[in-house]
């Protein structure tokens, strides 16, 4: 699957499924708020997966935390994947529960060692699971803990050693990159760009001179779109998303973003394509 596609939200969940333009050209949900799903919006989500090819983001596998993985959940994923026929079924490079308490946030995972071994297992797990490989976010963080490698040394370790694939989020990437100090597109040549199956863009919020949070709330900024440019001549063709997940606007406005990603990859990738 190829195209740009735009997470289906409840907002603009009508326009969506009415809409005949010519973009998105898929979407994509996070499972878990859709899993076993009944009534007016189970008829809503049926209309938009006939309409659209799906892609599945999840929230809640928590790849890094310490306990067991949660087995039932994940027997239940399989169910949904194949009922909707999810190829790409992704998830973030993070920890986000404990002790069964879910937090409210994507906390980072050590940068070590020991910690690419755990996921690693735990990721042979979830592929076993699932009949599919498991595709990973690099995710953004606001404070290093306990690290012993880089963040791309970190994550090129978990995907080499693990076989499975990469979602490439650009804009945390530029978020990273400003928060921390180093250079973006030293970081994602460092990355194995042979195993990205997807890419995420998305706005953000400056908040402070030194400090830009991801809120995916915001435009995407020139910055962001020029380093997305740049890393489309280095990567395979892959399907690109366009996140919104606050303030969303109307359908009209997202079209526009929308657009200039299309015609980014237009440019790049059209030639590939057509060998």
């Amino acid at each position: 699957m190829q195209g740009i596609g735009l997470g289906f939200r409840r907002d603009i969940a009508a326009d969506m499924i009415q809409s005949q333009n010519e973009l998105p050209e898929f979407i994509e949900v996070a499972p878990e708020n859709w899993m076993k799903m009944g009534g007016y919006w189970k008829q809503q989500f049926d209309l938009a997966t006939e309409k659209y090819p799906l892609v599945c983001h999840g929230l809640s596998l928590s790849i890094g935390s310490p306990e067991e993985l949660d087995f039932e959940f994940l027997k239940d994923l399989r169910i949904f994947l194949d009922h909707y026929q999810v190829d790409i079924y992704s998830e973030h490079l993070s920890y986000s529960k404990c002790e069964n308490a879910h937090l409210y946030d994507l906390l980072p995972i050590p940068f070590r060692e020991d910690a690419v071994k755990h996921i690693v297992g735990r990721i042979n797990k979830v592929q076993d699971i699932l009949e599919r490989p498991l595709v990973l976010e690099n995710v953004s963080y606001y404070t290093a803990v306990a690290s012993e490698m880089t963040e791309a040394e970190f994550v090129s370790s978990i995907v080499n050693e693990s076989g499975c694939k990469l979602l490439l989020d650009v804009n945390n990437v530029y978020v990273n990159a400003f928060n921390h100090g180093y250079d973006t597109k030293e970081f994602i040549n460092s990355l194995p760009l042979e195993k990205v199956a997807y890419v995420h863009m998305a706005g953000h919020e400056q908040i402070e001179s030194d400090l830009i949070i991801d809120t995916h709330g915001k435009d995407i900024i020139d910055p962001v779109f020029e380093l997305f440019d740049w890393t489309v001549q280095r990567i395979n063709p892959v399907p690109v998303l366009l996140e919104r997940d606050f303030n969303i606007p109307e359908l009209q406005r997202l079209e526009g973003e929308l657009s200039q990603l299309k015609n980014i990859t237009k440019k790049h990738w059209t030639p590939q394509l057509q060998n």
